[in-house]
């Protein structure tokens, strides 16, 4: 097993752990745990943060995998990689407002932003887990040029 391989799979791993906390800090709330609830999220959001910096960390110095499947089948896994980075984004956007409405003890507000970020935030673990699974499992590609090489045309590797 190489770096191509394994930060993909740490970091796809605390995408899973995200969600399933997520998950369980929902469960927490509707049983009235605050406490518990409030706990469960900071970690959802700590293995969300681990994910983007193990992610962004290869992104730069390692280089991503570019798709290893069939010609007929790269245009809709492109559109659906779109799809996971633009349902990402608003589910980054969407999780610190949230934090913020909870930790600023507007519980209102906090609690109608929840539920919808929690939908955009489990559907954004699935799409991720299907890309990991599409190019590292089903169809393993090549690798790019780090972001670092590609910009500056050195090659610290």
């Amino acid at each position: 097993m190489d770096w191509y391989f394994i930060f993909p799979t740490i970091s796809t791993g605390f995408i899973a752990l995200s969600a399933v906390l997520v998950a369980v800090g929902w469960a927490l709330i509707i049983k009235g745990k605050r406490e518990a609830h409030k706990k469960t999220m900071i970690a959802a959001a700590i293995a969300a943060i681990l994910f983007f910096i193990i992610y962004m960390s290869r992104t730069i110095f390692i280089g991503n995998t570019s798709w290893g499947g069939p010609e007929d089948l790269e245009v809709y896994y492109r559109v659906f990689l779109i799809f996971h980075i633009v349902l990402a984004t608003v589910a980054a956007v969407f999780g610190i407002t949230t934090l913020v409405l909870g930790f600023k003890e507007k519980y209102a507000k906090h609690r109608k932003w929840g539920k919808i970020t929690s939908l955009i935030w489990f559907a954004t673990a699935i799409t991720g887990i299907a890309v990991y699974v599409l190019l590292y499992l089903l169809y393993p590609g090549g690798h790019t040029r780090p972001v670092w090489e590609a910009i500056f045309g050195l090659n610290i590797s």
